[in-house]
């Protein structure tokens, strides 16, 4: 466990300074998808969960399967409520990335439910992120100081909020959302209109100005879109998903099969 701590602290000073690392992104609950991804060295796996069946249940085992594999992990729930959050970090995730994040008083009761006191109000428990008690104080102990919040910006009121979203020490980072920040600013769907460039480029501007990490997904990650990425000013890079990798495989073949039958 002592391992996953370090690895935490590690990330962390990689958003702290805001420099490069890269992601990837699960939809699937299958544990062994995960296995797979995290033998490409990234160093975090997120668990789509808001836009997946994935369960609380089918969670803890693909945070399991990442850590095993020297991955972090850090879960998408589907809500800000805490009846997901509590459960997830107890199953041992490394932190959270939350949807949607608009006001500096839902980032207030964000910060809340994932501190321990005094910064929070996070309860005590044991589960497998204590190691079903055997390092329940060292995780205590290391929690508050080594533990990831990342805030997605989804919306045109989000942007206009960023100064005060990210003026809380406790959020290490953000992670642009461009289709529901396209579904915002009336353009549905068109995550490269110039309205979702000129509102993300804000974003970018400000995670600069406040020294906080700012990145985004890759949906078709090519060498050309992720140079183009990190041009744009990202400071690290969510590189596709399992959805997205079978998706386009399948588009592919769609189109391959009637060329031969």
């Amino acid at each position: 466990m002592n391992s996953i701590f370090e690895r935490r602290k590690k990330l962390k000073r990689k958003l702290i300074n805001r420099e490069r690392f890269f992601a990837g992104w699960v939809s699937y609950s299958n544990p062994s998808i995960t296995e797979t991804f995290a033998g490409a060295g990234f160093d975090f796996i997120a668990i789509d969960m808001e836009h997946s069946t994935v369960s609380l249940e089918q969670a803890q085992r693909i945070i399991a399967a990442a850590q095993s594999e020297g991955s972090l992990c850090l879960p998408r729930p589907v809500s800000h409520s805490n009846d997901w959050t509590k459960p997830l970090l107890d199953s041992g995730a490394d932190g959270m990335l939350y949807p949607m994040v608009q006001t500096k008083e839902e980032v207030k009761f964000l910060i809340d439910i994932n501190k321990y006191p005094p910064a929070g109000r996070r309860s005590f428990g044991v589960n497998r992120a204590q190691n079903y008690g055997f390092t329940f104080e060292s995780y205590v102990k290391e929690w508050n100081e080594s533990s990831l919040l990342m805030l997605q910006i989804e919306s045109i009121q989000a942007v206009e909020n960023i100064e005060s979203l990210l003026s809380f020490h406790d959020v290490d980072g953000v992670m642009i959302g461009p289709y529901d920040m396209s579904g915002s600013l009336g353009v549905p769907g068109q995550t490269t209109h110039p309205l979702v460039l000129e509102a993300s480029k804000k974003v970018i501007l400000a995670c600069e100005k406040y020294g906080k990490s700012c990145g985004s997904q890759i949906a078709d990650v090519t060498e050309d879109a992720l140079k183009k990425h990190f041009d744009q000013g990202y400071t690290y890079s969510i590189l596709g998903s399992d959805l997205f990798v079978l998706w386009k495989w399948a588009e592919s073949m769609r189109y391959l099969i009637p060329k031969f039958s």
